[in-house]
C-alpha cells in the first residue's frame, strides 16, 4: 500500500483565512496535512526571517481533524519551525496560501505568499504558492480550489524538480468563466511608487505607501496576460537570481 504524502501548509493571511481554510480542505483529500501558519496577517513581508525577538508556535484546534499551529513570525518563519520543529522531518510537498490578491509579475518579490513556497524550493522540497485575484477576506475559494486540486495531484506525481516552485494565480471569476490554464513567464511590471504624507496628533509627519501598478509588459505568454484574459497563470519560477546572459559580459573584469 503506498504511504500517505504528508503536505505542510502555510500562508501569510493569518492562520484564520479563508484561503487558508479552503486549501486545507482541497489537501485533505490527498495527503495527511500539518498546517504552520502566522498569527497574524503577513502579506508583503517577502522572504523576512525572525531574528530579533522569540518566535511562539501554539497549537489550533481551528481545522477539526487537522493537526495545526499558529506561529509569531514570517511566511518562511513557519516553512522553517514545520520542517525542523513540528514534523521533524521533510514534507513531500509545502503549499501556501490561497492568498487573498493576486501575486503575478514582481509582486513575487514582496508576497509572503510566495516566498513561503520558495523557501521550500530552496529546501528542496515540491512547492506550490497558490493566490486568487480577489482581495475581499470573503472572497469565493471554489475556483481556485477546483484548479488547485488539480495542479497538486499533477506536482505529487514527482515530475516537478525539487528546486522549483509554481506560482499559481487564479483570476476573480466564476469556475463557468475561467478558460483554463496557461503555463506562463512571470510579466515584467513594477509599482510606481508614490509616499503620502500625513501628520500625527503631535505634529509629526509620517507616510504612507501608495502608488498604481504599471504594466507596460504586452506579451501574450506572461501571467498577466493570462489573468486579464481569464486563464490561470501557472509560472515555474526558482530562487536562483544569476543574471547568466551577462557572465561572459563581465568575464572581462577577472583580468582587469
Amino acid at each position: 500500500m503506498e504511504q500517505q504524502k504528508l503536505i505542510l501548509i502555510t500562508n501569510d493571511d493569518s492562520v484564520h483565512a479563508k484561503g487558508l481554510h479552503s486549501l486545507v480542505t482541497v489537501a485533505k483529500k490527498l495527503g495527511r496535512v500539518v498546517v504552520v501558519a502566522p498569527d497574524k496577517p503577513q502579506s508583503g513581508m517577502g522572504h523576512a526571517i525572525t531574528i530579533h525577538h522569540p518566535l511562539r508556535l501554539k497549537k489550533s484546534n481551528l481545522f477539526d481533524d487537522v493537526e495545526a499551529y499558529s506561529c509569531s513570525g514570517t511566511p518562511v518563519d513557519c516553512v522553517k519551525l514545520g520542517i525542523y520543529e513540528v514534523l521533524h522531518s521533510r514534507p513531500d510537498l509545502i503549499l501556501s496560501g490561497i492568498n487573498h490578491g493576486e501575486n503575478s509579475s514582481t509582486n513575487v518579490l514582496y508576497s509572503g505568499t510566495m516566498s513561503a513556497a520558495i523557501e521550500g524550493a530552496m529546501e528542496g522540497i515540491c512547492s506550490i504558492g497558490f493566490s486568487l485575484a480577489d482581495f475581499d477576506a470573503n472572497a469565493d475559494f471554489s475556483a481556485t480550489m477546483f484548479y488547485a486540486e488539480k495542479i497538486i495531484r499533477f506536482v505529487l506525481t514527482g515530475q516537478l524538480s525539487n528546486h522549483v516552485c509554481l506560482n499559481v494565480n487564479v483570476p476573480k471569476r466564476e469556475l463557468e468563466q475561467i478558460k483554463g490554464m496557461k503555463i506562463c513567464s512571470q510579466a515584467h511590471a513594477y509599482w510606481a511608487d508614490r509616499f503620502e504624507k500625513r501628520m500625527d496628533q503631535f505634529g509629526e509627519p509620517y507616510y504612507w505607501l501608495t502608488g498604481e501598478f504599471s504594466d507596460q509588459d504586452q506579451r501574450t505568454e506572461t501571467d498577466l496576460f493570462a489573468l486579464k484574459n481569464d486563464y490561470v497563470s501557472v509560472v515555474p519560477t526558482q530562487f536562483d537570481l544569476t543574471a547568466y546572459t551577462h557572465i561572459p559580459l563581465l568575464k572581462s573584469l577577472e583580468n582587469a
